[in-house]
């Protein structure tokens, strides 16, 4: 078994079409479907189901490519451990980011790791939720953040920030003669909505808000990034739920944000490590987490004014 049987299998299972794996690949299909057959003769399992119309991973072919991608993931660490090691870097952290991040704190956490141990690399890695959880068991990720605590045995989950909720209004929308919008009257609009897949934490707490109100949301769009949900509130397709600085941090104009009345939600980040012990490198980065939050450096966000019905927050 070679690096070029497990190339030739990866794009077979993304694509699910020989001709498009091999056009992929800038290969033929006959060598590529030889590749194919050496591979499953060698593991003595049948990756692929085939027949005229469709291509599918078998149950073997699936465990089997799950353990493929967590060594091209190690493998890529490796190199890049390398690559560190030669532009001067003497150590590495592996951060894990599901369900979006508070758009300021990230840059802050950033800018003073680097400022406080520029000798560590930091890299980053966007994944989803079970991605993550299962990469931290598998060592290929130190840390990471999340918007759930619901991570299984062998993990600590850590709150360690959090964000007012707010509606995401168009301008000009009936609701906005609320300055706290009762969740019974957001409830009778269209709702643009993270995709769980996507943001599984994210969705996980807004869907315990609106579990509140016995009326069932009427969901216009599942989104896979707070910016589209942005964009659609602004074309006035739907109303959006998201944290005060995910909305403040939107570039789309003619957004604004409201609360919700009643007891004000606030969604949670965390901070999910395995419950070992963390190493030096990780522990002074878990205590640098917590300074941004400490109540001497905290700083409030900026939530919109509701003087002004017509006022958009960018």
């Amino acid at each position: 078994m070679e690096l070029r049987h497990l190339r030739c299998f990866i794009a077979v299972s993304e694509e699910l079409h020989f001709a498009r794996a091999a056009e992929k690949l800038h290969m033929e299909q006959s060598p590529l479907s030889r590749t194919i057959k050496e591979l499953e003769e060698d593991l003595g399992a049948v990756l692929f189901a085939r027949n005229t119309r469709t291509t599918r991973l078998t149950r073997a072919g699936a465990l089997f490519l799950e353990h493929v991608l967590r060594m091209f993931t190690t493998l890529q660490q490796a190199r890049d451990s390398v690559k560190a090691a030669a532009n001067g870097f003497h150590g590495q952290l592996r951060i894990a980011l599901s369900d979006g991040m508070t758009p300021s704190r990230l840059p802050t956490l950033l800018a003073l790791s680097r400022q406080e141990e520029p000798e560590t690399e930091i890299r980053l890695s966007e994944v989803p939720l079970s991605q993550q959880i299962k990469g931290l068991h598998d060592d290929l990720y130190d840390v990471g953040f999340a918007q759930s605590n619901e991570v299984g045995e062998g993990i600590i989950a850590e709150a360690v920030w959090d964000d007012p909720l707010m509606v995401a209004v168009p301008a000009r929308h009936p609701l906005l003669a609320h300055k706290h919008l009762p969740l019974e009257e957001v409830l009778r609009y269209p709702l643009a909505l993270v995709d769980p897949q996507v943001c599984e934490g994210h969705a996980r707490q807004i869907e315990r808000v609106l579990r509140r109100s016995d009326q069932e949301p009427l969901i216009a769009e599942r989104v896979a990034s707070i910016d589209l949900m942005m964009a659609l509130v602004s074309a006035g397709f739907a109303l959006g739920l998201a944290g005060a600085s995910q909305i403040a941090a939107s570039r789309e104009a003619g957004v604004i944000a409201r609360p919700l009345a009643g007891r004000a939600p606030r969604l949670t980040t965390y901070l999910l490590r395995l419950g070992s012990q963390p190493s030096e490198t990780l522990t002074r980065f878990i205590e640098r987490v917590g300074s941004i939050e400490s109540p001497a450096t905290r700083k409030p966000i900026e939530l919109p004014h509701f003087d002004d019905p017509e006022e958009i927050e960018p």
